[in-house]
Protein backbone atom coordinates (compact mmCIF):
# COMPACT_ATOMS: atom_id res chain seq x y z
CA UNK A 1 0.00 0.00 0.00
CA UNK A 2 1.41 3.67 -1.15
CA UNK A 3 2.39 5.85 1.77
CA UNK A 4 -0.07 8.52 2.79
CA UNK A 5 0.05 12.17 4.13
CA UNK A 6 -3.89 12.54 4.79
CA UNK A 7 -7.53 11.67 3.64
CA UNK A 8 -10.70 13.51 3.83
CA UNK A 9 -13.17 12.33 6.40
CA UNK A 10 -16.97 12.87 5.77
CA UNK A 11 -19.05 14.01 8.80
CA UNK A 12 -22.50 15.07 8.81
CA UNK A 13 -22.44 18.61 9.92
CA UNK A 14 -18.46 19.06 9.79
CA UNK A 15 -15.07 18.12 7.41
CA UNK A 16 -12.25 16.17 9.62
CA UNK A 17 -8.89 14.55 7.76
CA UNK A 18 -7.01 11.58 9.16
CA UNK A 19 -3.34 12.18 8.88
CA UNK A 20 -0.10 10.06 9.12
CA UNK A 21 3.33 10.34 9.67
CA UNK A 22 6.29 7.77 10.12
CA UNK A 23 7.19 10.43 13.06
CA UNK A 24 5.09 12.58 15.86
CA UNK A 25 6.76 15.76 13.82
CA UNK A 26 5.56 14.26 10.10
CA UNK A 27 2.54 13.73 11.96
CA UNK A 28 1.71 17.29 12.67
CA UNK A 29 3.66 18.96 9.43
CA UNK A 30 1.05 16.61 7.45
CA UNK A 31 -2.01 17.29 9.69
CA UNK A 32 -1.08 21.14 8.59
CA UNK A 33 -1.08 20.28 4.93
CA UNK A 34 -4.20 18.63 5.54
CA UNK A 35 -5.89 21.42 6.78
CA UNK A 36 -4.93 23.76 4.56
CA UNK A 37 -5.79 21.79 1.49
CA UNK A 38 -9.06 21.70 2.83
CA UNK A 39 -9.66 25.44 3.50
CA UNK A 40 -6.82 26.31 0.12
CA UNK A 41 -4.84 24.62 -2.40
CA UNK A 42 -1.12 24.93 -1.21
CA UNK A 43 0.21 23.94 -4.66
CA UNK A 44 -1.31 27.74 -5.84
CA UNK A 45 0.75 28.94 -3.51
CA UNK A 46 4.77 30.40 -4.15
CA UNK A 47 6.75 29.47 -1.50
CA UNK A 48 8.51 33.10 -0.93
CA UNK A 49 8.45 33.95 3.07
CA UNK A 50 8.98 31.78 5.96
CA UNK A 51 6.93 32.33 8.61
CA UNK A 52 7.67 30.41 12.31
CA UNK A 53 5.12 28.85 14.37
CA UNK A 54 5.40 28.02 17.82
CA UNK A 55 3.05 26.45 20.54
CA UNK A 56 3.19 24.89 23.73
CA UNK A 57 0.25 23.09 25.29
CA UNK A 58 -0.30 20.39 27.94
CA UNK A 59 -0.65 16.89 25.81
CA UNK A 60 -0.53 15.88 22.38
CA UNK A 61 -4.05 15.95 21.52
CA UNK A 62 -4.31 19.23 22.98
CA UNK A 63 -1.12 20.70 20.92
CA UNK A 64 -2.29 19.19 17.75
CA UNK A 65 -5.19 21.18 18.20
CA UNK A 66 -3.15 24.39 19.45
CA UNK A 67 -0.84 23.63 16.25
CA UNK A 68 -3.54 23.38 13.81
CA UNK A 69 -5.30 26.46 15.44
CA UNK A 70 -1.78 28.55 15.31
CA UNK A 71 -2.13 27.56 11.62
CA UNK A 72 -5.41 28.62 10.98
CA UNK A 73 -4.95 31.98 12.63
CA UNK A 74 -1.96 32.69 10.15
CA UNK A 75 -3.93 31.74 7.18
CA UNK A 76 -7.32 33.57 8.11
CA UNK A 77 -5.94 35.49 10.86
CA UNK A 78 -2.81 37.25 9.16
CA UNK A 79 -3.84 36.20 5.40
CA UNK A 80 -0.84 34.09 4.75
CA UNK A 81 -1.27 30.95 2.23
CA UNK A 82 1.14 28.41 3.11
CA UNK A 83 2.76 26.30 0.35
CA UNK A 84 4.18 23.91 2.70
CA UNK A 85 5.01 23.17 6.76
CA UNK A 86 7.10 21.71 8.38
CA UNK A 87 8.25 20.83 11.83
CA UNK A 88 11.58 21.56 13.02
CA UNK A 89 11.28 21.12 17.14
CA UNK A 90 9.01 19.14 18.75
CA UNK A 91 9.71 18.85 22.85
CA UNK A 92 7.86 15.65 24.35
CA UNK A 93 3.97 16.63 23.72
CA UNK A 94 3.89 19.45 25.39
CA UNK A 95 5.91 22.50 22.36
CA UNK A 96 5.96 22.58 19.13
CA UNK A 97 7.98 24.75 16.59
CA UNK A 98 8.18 24.78 12.66
CA UNK A 99 8.28 26.78 9.79
CA UNK A 100 5.31 27.57 6.77
CA UNK A 101 6.22 28.87 3.76
CA UNK A 102 3.98 31.10 1.83
CA UNK A 103 2.64 34.38 0.56
CA UNK A 104 -0.01 36.71 1.27
CA UNK A 105 -3.02 35.61 0.08
CA UNK A 106 -4.33 37.39 -2.91
CA UNK A 107 -8.27 36.85 -4.13
CA UNK A 108 -7.38 36.22 -7.91
CA UNK A 109 -4.56 33.29 -7.11
CA UNK A 110 -5.65 31.75 -3.45
CA UNK A 111 -9.68 30.80 -3.70
CA UNK A 112 -10.78 29.20 -0.78
CA UNK A 113 -12.04 25.91 -0.59
CA UNK A 114 -14.00 25.78 2.84
CA UNK A 115 -14.08 28.52 5.43
CA UNK A 116 -12.70 26.81 8.66
CA UNK A 117 -13.51 28.19 11.24
CA UNK A 118 -11.87 26.21 14.42
CA UNK A 119 -10.19 23.29 15.11
CA UNK A 120 -12.46 20.94 17.66
CA UNK A 121 -11.52 18.08 20.01
CA UNK A 122 -14.93 16.24 18.29
CA UNK A 123 -13.43 12.56 17.69
CA UNK A 124 -10.38 14.17 18.20
CA UNK A 125 -7.70 11.02 18.14
CA UNK A 126 -3.47 11.16 18.07
CA UNK A 127 -1.71 7.42 18.17
CA UNK A 128 1.04 5.14 17.19
CA UNK A 129 -0.84 2.03 15.24
CA UNK A 130 1.10 -0.43 13.57
CA UNK A 131 4.24 2.09 13.68
CA UNK A 132 2.90 4.58 12.29
CA UNK A 133 1.52 7.88 13.80
CA UNK A 134 -2.47 8.33 12.88
CA UNK A 135 -4.19 11.88 13.90
CA UNK A 136 -7.67 12.08 13.16
CA UNK A 137 -9.01 15.92 13.70
CA UNK A 138 -12.68 17.63 12.76
CA UNK A 139 -13.06 21.09 11.60
CA UNK A 140 -15.59 23.36 12.32
CA UNK A 141 -16.74 24.75 8.98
Amino acid sequence: MPARDFEVLEHPADIGFRAFGATLPELYANAAMAMLSIADDPAAVEPREEYRLAVESGDRESLMVDWLSEVLYWFDGKRIAFHDVEVRVLEGERRIEGVARGERREGGRHRARLIVKAVTYHQLKVEECGGQWVAEVFLDI
